[in-house]
């Protein structure tokens, strides 16, 4: 259930928005921050949101340039989890604290 939600439970539309701040009502992160950072993440799908190609598709054609692409579930290679069940993306810590 969790994955169906993962999966489908994000938008569809062609065109994406800046994201809004991570906070309770958004699980995404602000455009403004450091690529990598903890701030840098998309609760949604569990990825860096600078990586997350579900929320931004525009990003897909930098990893499938690289070879970094799964067809059969249209996400990178190295955050697919169907097809490396033991695959784990970690949240950096937090700075400072």
């Amino acid at each position: 259930m969790l994955i169906f939600l993962l999966i489908f439970g994000c938008s569809t539309s062609e065109t994406v928005a800046s994201p809004a701040p991570a906070t309770e009502a958004s699980p995404h992160a602000a455009s403004t921050v450091t690529p990598g950072s903890h701030e840098d993440w998309c609760a949604e799908h569990a990825v860096p949101e600078s990586q997350c190609t579900q929320c931004n598709p525009s990003l897909a054609a930098a990893f499938k340039a690289t070879g970094d692409w799964c067809e059969e579930h249209a996400l990178p290679e190295s955050h697919c989890k169907k097809c490396n069940p033991d695959l784990k993306i970690e949240r950096p810590p937090k700075q400072g604290g």
